[in-house]
């Protein structure tokens, strides 16, 4: 047999690994940054709870009181998180979503007091949709056959921006999939005076089984499915021509939904724009990362740091997730 020391195998010329060699170097040379900053936490607030209310399948997740939803954005503050997306739930729903227009309903009511709160310290933003408020679940009024009616729909949500804009929001979030939408809003918004509030536009939003958790979240009335308006999952070109529609309708930040299982929308789009781009790294994606580190099959906090990492290295400058407040420290340590 060949004698080793004799005859030593030339070591390579590169070597990768020096700069893995310690944390210090490592950080020092990371291609990928996630700061607070760039982390916005969605928040769900239900008319008529005293106290918090668990979301069973979203582990560590609840239904707000207007009470605890303060104390949930001071503590998004403190961390350095960049903003926060609310989501109201009303204790009464009907076909038309009317809840969602109503000045003292539990989202304008709840946008007033979170910008009262740390309006100095948060983007404070709102989901835009009627899904919440309609008794058969969908993000648009009904037609008599039980379509949604696409361009009824925007007339509302011109309406909703509008109760938006007068409960003091920063930025609001049209999600419904409408065709228009944006371009109604931003309409509706500057013809009343409000040229300076901005809109993040759910612009490729994919019609995902990994939605499950969140119906729990806002106890959806949801009849059917979306797939008539959301996008079918195979599609990838289509998500980027969704969101240049947007920026050409007036959207200042576009954003992919989901994130984890439509990375390669987010490079595409990311690619396509010259606005910031967005992606929210929903509740299924959340509560698979929750569910196996429960069993101990995974570190749960590396697993998080990868997840946002992953998110934000295929080209996302924003991160919606539920994690906001607790990564903001994993990253920040």
């Amino acid at each position: 047999m060949p004698d080793d020391a004799a005859h030593p195998v030339a070591g390579p010329l590169v070597r990768p690994r020096r700069l893995r060699r310690t944390p210090v170097l490592r950080r020092m040379v990371a291609e990928t940054v996630v700061a607070p900053e760039q982390l916005i936490l969605p928040v769900f607030v239900r008319e008529g709870l005293t106290e918090p209310k668990p979301i069973s399948s979203m582990p560590g997740v609840v239904q707000h009181s207007r009470d605890s939803l303060l104390r949930a954005v001071h503590e998004a503050a403190e961390a350095g998180v960049g903003g926060v997306m609310l989501f109201g739930i009303p204790e009464h729903k009907d076909a038309e979503g009317s809840g969602a227009l109503d000045p003292n309903g539990i989202l304008n009511l709840a946008i007033t007091d979170v910008v009262g709160e740390v309006g100095d310290a948060l983007t404070v933003m709102s989901d835009l949709c009627l899904d919440e408020f309609t008794d058969h679940g969908h993000c648009g009024v009904l037609t008599s056959d039980g379509r949604v009616d696409n361009d009824r729909t925007l007339a509302v949500y011109a309406q909703m921006a509008l109760a938006h804009a007068d409960a003091g929001v920063d930025m609001v979030g049209p999600s419904g999939m409408m065709d228009g939408q944006v371009r109604v809003v931003r309409d509706a918004l500057d013809a009343d005076g409000h040229t300076d509030l901005g809109i993040l536009a759910y612009s490729a939003k994919y019609a995902s089984a990994f939605f499950g958790p969140f119906r729990e979240a806002v106890d959806s009335s949801l009849q059917g499915d979306r797939r008539t308006y959301q996008q079918d999952p195979a599609n990838g070109r289509e998500g980027v021509r969704e969101a240049l529609l947007d920026v050409e309708q007036g959207a200042d930040i576009v954003m992919v939904k989901p994130a984890l299982a439509y990375l390669d929308v987010i490079r595409r789009v990311r690619d396509a724009v010259d606005v910031p781009v967005a992606a929210y790294n929903i509740s299924g994606e959340y509560a698979m990362v929750e569910a196996a580190a429960a069993h101990g099959w995974i570190d749960r906090e590396q697993a998080i740091v990868e997840t946002l990492a992953s998110i934000r290295r295929s080209g996302a400058d924003i991160v919606l997730t539920y994690w906001a407040t607790e990564a903001a420290g994993l990253f920040r340590g």
